[in-house]
């Protein structure tokens, strides 16, 4: 058991110090740990851009934060559906062209535990297209100003790395056969998780060190993403589940993803998220990773392939 080196609270965002000046991209901020990291990031005087999927709900949380924190309050929108790549890649355009740093790029929007297989614009399983795809085609096009700002990248993976397949099934990424919700939101996460640690070391191995990459997860959080994706029967398990002490509410399920974007000496080589009962819960610090995570062989052939299925080769 890793000691927490934030004391037996953990980690809680009273440690962030004033950010203004500095800007943080976030996808999915809609509801759930996403509106909590942008409405905290902003109330720590940030700059936040959100992308987001539905430009109505976008304007709505808007509205929410300017009339919490205020009117002059630094918050915009950028629609973008990282289900489709000619719409990442759009939005991308879009932040560049408005913002002229990028501290922080928190990968943070997912589906989950979609019932029945289905396949994005760009042929993908759809959990796969969104959780990873969308997110790995994001960072490599702002990755330069990422570099030129010595921003962090973070990712919001999920236990769900370890609740499924552990590893990638590149003989059929898709899951033509035997596809199950589970499996395909498992290899979405851990893909997730893996391609970061694969970041770190090729940005080692070109002395590209000013960029900070880091993995972490929200724990079991009271949020709306499997009544968002997941199949009736999963939505009953979850709604019995928010009522018991194993979930946590949504802003303690925002605080690893704040602590990778913000908290200075993070070792890049953890794991950040709750530290209590099966890492749903409790106080937020680094905990165990399952090796199958950290399987070179794996996270190499994984960016090879993603560079090759998304098109877009990283400039590192």
């Amino acid at each position: 058991m890793n000691k927490n080196k934030f004391g037996k609270q953990g980690w809680t965002p009273d440690r962030i110090e004033n950010l203004k000046g500095k800007t943080f991209v976030i996808t999915g901020t809609t509801s759930g740990t996403g509106f909590e990291a942008a409405r905290i990031l902003l109330s720590k005087g940030a700059k936040v851009i959100m992308l987001n999927r539905n430009p109505k709900k976008a304007e709505d949380v808007i509205a929410t934060l300017k009339n919490e924190l205020g009117s002059t309050t630094d918050v915009t929108s950028i629609q973008m559906d990282l289900a489709e790549q000619a719409s990442v890649k759009k939005a991308a355009q879009e932040v560049l062209e408005n913002v002229s740093r990028i501290d922080a790029l928190l990968c943070n929007a997912a589906i989950a535990q979609v019932p029945t297989r289905k396949l994005t614009v760009d042929g993908w399983e759809s959990q796969m297209g969104v959780n990873y795809f969308g997110h790995f085609t994001l960072q490599g096009l702002l990755f330069p100003m990422i570099e030129k700002s010595k921003g962090r990248i973070v990712t919001v993976g999920s236990m769900g790395y370890d609740m499924g397949i552990k590893t990638i099934k590149f003989d059929d990424l898709n899951w033509d056969k035997d596809y199950t919700a589970n499996n395909a939101y498992s290899q979405s996460k851990l893909a997730q998780i893996m391609s970061i640690y694969e970041l770190q070391d090729r940005l080692k191995k070109t002395g590209k060190t000013d960029v900070k990459a880091y993995a972490c997860h929200p724990g079991s959080s009271r949020t709306s993403l499997i009544a968002t994706s997941g199949s009736f029967m999963m939505r009953i398990i979850f709604g019995l589940m928010k009522l018991s002490p194993l979930t946590q509410p949504a802003e303690n399920g925002a605080y690893p993803q704040l602590m990778c974007a913000t908290e200075e000496n993070l070792d890049q080589k953890d794991f950040y998220g709750p530290t209590g009962r099966n890492n749903w819960v409790g106080p937020v610090g680094a905990h165990h990773i399952e090796p199958h995570a950290k399987d070179k062989t794996v996270a190499e052939r994984l960016w090879e392939v993603s560079e090759k299925a998304t098109g877009l080769k990283w400039d590192i």
